[in-house]
């Protein structure tokens, strides 16, 4: 196992460097770049700058530079200094347009990950074990319902429940008197009064999906000799049901946890359009669409480090819980 780690942290190296460059070069691909976006946006303000006025900001900003030369510029800094370079768009420092976002981010998508977590184990275990059962149905129409439904469309049924019959203000985690205030414990009520709403809306879609997965390995493993085995040595059900089958059936949370560690960075995009979250998703999606190549850059560059850690931590947990995961 220690071999296995070693040659995949050494396999992960080169893979994040041709990552990062395809990202790069991806960005620039749309015809234009930074400074036609920023045209763009002005003129549709009604505003208007001179195509000398954008040939001098190409200059300043080094974008008539050739593509490698802006990549080696940029990749150079982040691996030798840590500096992820200059925003283009807010004029700010890359990092600390992300980091400033990046602990709300992690503890709304850590939490709803959690949440995922307890409803879809325990309630698919149960559908498994109680087949056919009413609550059985009852988890299926709800599995359905969560994955038909989008997110979008369910944060916005929230928002209006919670406007019209709660009396909340909605959009962002704080209403407009708690912005700016200092910590207390008034604004602790109010942030949780506005948390929930992004909450239930990220653990709706991802419980509902992961419960069928549930059920279905659970009921898979359940028909097998070793369950039979089990219980034909007289131990109890949740026993037998809690320490063989489910370990097993584990296997494709495990296997997710390469794609979980991105998404606690990045979050649900929409989501947090939709609800005015301040993370990270709503920053990565207007860099995209400004063509912001160094923001955007380092985001994909971050989301695909969290990728690759993700997916050796899913590779050495999925031997610890699986023995038979062998790895040569």
């Amino acid at each position: 196992m220690v071999a296995f780690i070693l040659r995949r942290a050494l396999l992960a190296i080169p893979t994040l460097i041709f990552i990062s460059f395809i990202s790069f070069v991806i960005i620039q691909l749309p015809p234009g770049d930074y400074v036609s976006a920023y045209a763009a946006e002005l003129r549709r303000a009604g505003d208007y700058i001179s195509p000398a006025q954008e040939a001098v900001m190409r200059e300043q900003m080094g974008l008539n530079d050739p593509l490698l030369v802006q990549y080696w510029r940029w990749i150079s800094a982040i691996v030798l200094r840590g500096d992820f370079g200059y925003s283009l768009d807010w004029n700010a420092p890359v990092s600390t347009l992300i980091w400033d976002r990046l602990g709300v981010t992690l503890a709304i998508s850590s939490a709803s990950l959690v949440i995922t977590w307890l409803i879809a184990i325990p309630v698919g275990v149960y559908s498994a074990t109680r087949q056919y059962s009413f609550f059985d149905y009852v988890f299926t129409v709800f599995g359905f319902l969560g994955k038909g439904i989008p997110d979008f469309l369910l944060a916005l049924v929230l928002m209006w429940i919670a406007f019209v019959y709660m009396n909340l203000h909605v959009g962002g985690l704080f209403s407009p008197a708690f912005e700016t205030a200092p910590w207390s414990w008034a604004k602790l009520v109010d942030l949780m009064q506005h948390l929930w709403i992004p909450l239930v809306v990220l653990a709706t879609g991802g419980a509902a999906g992961l419960i069928r997965v549930m059920r279905a390995n659970m009921l898979d493993e359940l028909g097998k000799p070793y369950v039979e085995t089990a219980y034909a040595q007289g131990l109890s059900e949740s026993r037998v049901v809690w320490n063989y089958p489910v370990r097993v059936a584990l296997n494709p949370f495990i296997s997710t946890v390469g794609w979980a560690l991105p998404a606690l960075f990045s979050g649900d995009i929409i989501t947090a359009v939709v609800l005015n979250l301040p993370t990270t998703g709503p920053v990565l999606l207007q860099a995209l669409k400004m063509q912001d190549m160094y923001l955007a850059g380092s985001f994909i560059l971050i989301l695909s480090v969290f990728t690759v850690i993700g997916t050796l931590i899913s590779d050495i947990l999925l031997a610890w819980f699986d023995p038979r995961i062998r790895y040569a």
